[in-house]
């Protein structure tokens, strides 16, 4: 592994704990104005600093994130298909490498979809990303196990999407926990981050990022599980706890819940 691969890799997993926060805004390439994501910039701005990595289009990118800020971006550059179309997974790649540079990106992220109609272009289309972001040391993020209904969350389809990725040169893979997850990390020969998914109670939220790390995975890329809580901060702040604090669901949840207190009111200066 070349050093620039390396230091770009190092940006996303953190090498002190070989753990990943990754926090995804990328739902409206395919969503649209997602619930409380309909104002990327302010959703995004408060939990900047919890997170280490963010993963989203460049869109929001260039309109929503402050540039000055040191966030590593996980740029999402596959798309080509909206909810309200007729197959989800009829997906190209839609960011040049050049662009992605200009931007920036400390790895590139796009989706396969193993068991779907379009399943070969979306795997051909990972090999040719790969190949043509090998060139300037570019990471590959691939998500998996989208576009599939059964068998989703079912350990041997997750071990058959997540080998393919990894496979094809995915330097990292996204996919979701499941019973068994074990086996998944187990056959998957580069490090993979769980999907947070759609949205949860915050504590079973919680106890999923605990699962995956317990399980095997370097991290989450947690999205709708966070900024659709009505305390993000606090969410991200208990999450980043488990990621990179070692702490359990019970711990985790105690820590939010103190978070989300109102702060007391300082009491007044006698004149």
């Amino acid at each position: 592994m070349d050093w620039g691969l390396k230091n770009r890799l190092a940006h996303i997993i953190k090498p002190n704990d070989n753990r990943a926060l990754m926090l995804a805004v990328d739902h409206g390439y395919f969503l649209g104005p997602t619930e409380k994501l309909e104002i990327p910039k302010k959703t995004i701005g408060p939990l900047l600093k919890y997170c280490d990595s963010l993963m989203l289009t460049r869109g929001v990118q260039r309109t929503s994130v402050n540039p000055t800020y040191p966030v590593p971006i996980v740029l999402r550059v596959s798309g080509g298909a909206s909810i309200i179309g007729q197959d989800l997974s009829n997906e190209q790649i839609t960011v040049s490498i050049k662009d992605a540079i200009r931007l920036n990106a400390s790895a590139l992220a796009m989706s396969i979809f193993v068991g779907a109609k379009h399943e070969h272009q979306t795997i051909v289309n990972l090999s040719k990303l790969v190949n043509d972001a090998n060139e300037y040391n570019l990471p590959v993020l691939a998500v998996t196990a989208v576009g599939k209904e059964i068998g989703q969350k079912d350990a041997r389809y997750l071990s058959l999407a997540c080998r393919i990725a990894a496979e094809h040169g995915a330097h990292i893979v996204k996919t979701y926990y499941c019973d068994n997850f074990e086996r998944v990390v187990d056959s998957c020969p580069v490090p993979i981050i769980v999907a947070g998914g759609k949205k949860i109670p915050e504590r079973d939220a919680l106890e999923l990022a605990y699962n995956s790390i317990k399980g095997g995975a370097v991290g989450v890329d947690m999205g709708r599980n966070i900024w659709q809580s009505e305390n993000p901060v606090p969410m991200i702040r208990a999450v980043h706890n488990i990621i990179h604090g070692n702490a359990n669901v019970d711990e985790a949840y105690e820590l939010y819940k103190k978070l989300c207190q109102p702060k007391p009111k300082s009491p007044k200066t006698k004149k």
